[in-house]
């Protein structure tokens, strides 16, 4: 066994949340997460999230799954990471599928399915319209 990060802002926390960080933390014995900082949010979706980044860091570091949380600060550095936490496999949702296959050489790249029907963006969308 062997350590597996994975990456997520983890904003208004959902069911496919709690899946995928549990399917991480079954493919090895030690699950790092980085959570997206408040500023690469903005940059990426052109939004703040809804919790900030130290409550949400605290909802994760809080799951029995998660052994170790930090912030992400930037897409560009997930070689680096990788590299800090000797992490051997990196686990993202298979909304990234191909997008980090260039950081194989460094680990082993898994993507999971998605929890089917369900988004933080689309659960934003229903309390709007409530």
């Amino acid at each position: 066994m062997h350590t597996v990060i994975t990456f997520g802002t983890f904003d208004v926390f959902h069911i496919g949340h709690l899946n995928i960080l549990e399917r991480a933390h079954a493919l090895g014995n030690r699950l790092i997460v980085g959570v997206s900082s408040d500023a690469l949010n903005l940059r990426k979706k052109g939004r703040l999230p809804v919790y900030s980044q130290q409550e949400r860091m605290a909802i994760i570091r809080g799951m029995k799954y998660v052994d170790h949380v930090f912030l992400e600060e930037s897409l560009e550095l997930k070689a680096d990471y990788i590299e800090a936490h000797h992490a051997k496999m990196l686990v993202m949702g298979d909304d990234w599928k191909g997008k980090f296959d260039h950081l194989s050489s460094l680990c082993e790249v898994v993507y999971l399915d998605r929890t089917p029907t369900i988004s933080t963006t689309s659960i934003i969308e229903v309390i709007k319209q409530r």
